[in-house]
């Protein structure tokens, strides 16, 4: 993983713990939650295998029940090991693996940004994610007033949080930042809405960033 794109995923963990009125909030302010959104990236990391340690004990507990009630091992003397036994692995049980796939997936994920922010040279992702709030607060009044414009047939009181968060890190890069090429930062965002978000956002933010590359490019 990129250090920038760890920036913009600590970034939108910095996004949900701001207040609505983020002009009130100091630069020590944001380098201290950027601290916190790392210790909830690792937090809910170890929240998320602990559920899949959990999880995969029951499955074990399953598959020995399944082996010790099949009639082959019934059939044994009390004393003897149970034999390996075939059986289906029904719909059921696979979903819940496929559950816990993407559990490890998202600590894995989470614990490698927090290893890049805290092994980035020189605090390179700290630093960028402290940027992307501090210009986001500069110019929040226009970002926001952009989702309004574009979001048509949207309250922007009701659009998902985390999708309002994404469009405000993408449009703070593509508006007022300009340090990353624009299908680099749309892209991305892209990527953040899938994962994070509802299976509609990825479609909804392209639309709205997209509005906005056009608005960008004529400036």
């Amino acid at each position: 993983m990129q250090a920038r794109r760890a920036s913009r995923e600590l970034a939108l963990i910095l996004f949900s713990q701001l207040d609505k009125d983020v002009k009130k909030y100091a630069d020590a302010d944001f380098e201290q939650i950027v601290l916190k959104s790392v210790r909830t990236l690792t937090n809910n990391a170890q929240e998320e295998l602990n559920i899949v340690a959990s999880e995969l004990f029951e499955i074990k507990q399953y598959i020995d029940s399944l082996e010790a009630d099949h009639p082959d091992n019934l059939a044994l003397p009390v004393e003897a090991e149970n034999l390996p036994v075939r059986f289906e692995l029904s719909n059921v049980m696979s979903k819940r693996i496929e559950i816990l796939a993407g559990a490890v997936e998202k600590a894995m994920n989470a614990l490698e940004v927090a290893e890049i922010t805290t092994l980035s040279e020189k605090g390179d992702v700290k630093d960028y994610v402290q940027k992307i709030a501090k210009t986001y607060k500069e110019h929040a009044d226009k970002i926001d007033e952009l989702i309004k414009k574009y979001a048509v047939g949207w309250d922007i009181e009701r659009i998902f949080r985390i999708d309002k968060n994404i469009l405000r890190i993408a449009i703070t890069e593509l508006m007022f930042m300009k340090d990353a090429p624009m299908k680099v930062v749309i892209d991305e965002a892209l990527e953040l809405a899938k994962k994070y978000s509802t299976d509609d956002s990825s479609s909804f933010i392209n639309g709205i960033l997209a509005k906005i590359v056009g608005l960008h490019s004529n400036v």
